[in-house]
């Protein structure tokens, strides 16, 4: 399984042309304790870069953009019942959305894990 970063702080791990998206644990940290996630509907048809889902925590609210075009097959939705999943586990049980992807090509565009650890340090 491959794992990639955008700039605005989102992850997706493909296997197989299935991608799942979430937010880092960088962003979680950055927004403090989450109060609400709000999931895309399943079936929902999303261009890479554009908005897929918004988190609100007790510091602000953001939108999530999606880091590859695709359909919405699964949503998450334990994060309905306990968005604080996210804060506990960012880059794992705390998963947004299942997209399929449409254009692997797209990974292309985004960061690997040491690009982003990079990234993050420019940041500082």
């Amino acid at each position: 399984m491959e794992i990639y970063f955008t700039k605005e702080h989102e992850w997706v791990k493909v296997k197989d042309g299935v991608a799942s998206v979430g937010i880092t644990e960088h962003a979680a940290h950055q927004l403090g304790d989450v109060t609400f996630v709000e999931l895309p509907k399943v079936g929902k048809t999303v261009k890479q870069f554009e908005v897929l889902a918004a988190i609100e925590s007790v510091k602000a609210a953001s939108d999530i953009y999606s880091p590859v075009s695709g359909k919405v097959t699964q949503v998450n939705e334990a994060l309905e019942e306990r968005p604080e999943i996210v804060n506990e586990a960012a880059e794992d049980a705390g998963w947004m959305a299942i997209l399929e992807m449409a254009d692997p090509a797209e990974l292309q565009k985004l960061m690997t894990r040491d690009q982003y650890d990079d990234y993050l340090g420019s940041l500082a």
